[in-house]
């Protein structure tokens, strides 16, 4: 029972770790963009159907439009991540690398033109996803205790998925819920 306890903290801790180094990577990116850069980075961002948009699909969730962005974004990241990961580490990358396409690469396709996407909200709104229909998929107690609460606590977030807010990319958000849906679905099957 010791080891067990010792492996689960070991476990809690490298979980944690992990959290914490994306979280201050967004935060130093962050404020150097803000202090030094004069928003610069922003210009990295996803640009629909632009060949230098299909960089910002790998850069976007890491640029955000300033630190109150990055705060609101901040808590949901960690809390989501952490879940995620105390299911299955492995599990956490394939769920980022799908989320983090299908979210922007729905948006490079479909987002208006002339607009630049920035912010974690696409990943954010992917772990939801995942996490919400990861109990619908496989059926486990477990997953079903876990998509409950999140949908209890985050649930009234989904309504970002829709175009109510001028300058939040709601089509980041619709294409995140959808890349967690695809990554559920996959990661059923990838544990099966």
């Amino acid at each position: 029972m010791r080891k067990q306890l010792q492996e689960i903290s070991r476990q809690a801790t490298s979980h944690l770790k992990l959290v914490l180094t994306l979280l201050a990577v967004f935060w130093f990116l962050e404020i150097i963009d803000q202090v030094l850069l004069g928003q610069l980075l922003n210009s990295f961002g996803i640009r629909p159907r632009t060949p230098i948009g299909l960089l910002g699909i790998v850069l976007a969730p890491f640029l955000h439009g300033n630190l109150a962005h990055l705060a609101a974004n901040s808590v949901p990241f960690a809390v989501l991540t952490l879940l995620i990961l105390a299911r299955d580490p492995d599990e956490f990358w394939l769920v980022t690398v799908i989320v983090w396409l299908v979210s922007g690469l729905g948006v490079w396709l479909f987002a208006p033109a002339n607009t630049i996407h920035i912010g974690a909200s696409g990943v954010i709104f992917g772990y939801l996803g995942f996490l919400l229909f990861r109990g619908f998929f496989d059926r486990k107690l477990l997953s079903i205790a876990v998509a409950i609460f999140v949908g209890a606590v985050y649930g009234w977030v989904l309504l970002g998925v829709l175009p109510l807010q001028a300058g939040v990319s709601w089509q980041g958000h619709l294409f995140g819920l959808i890349g967690g849906a695809i990554a559920a679905r996959v990661a059923t099957h990838w544990q099966a």
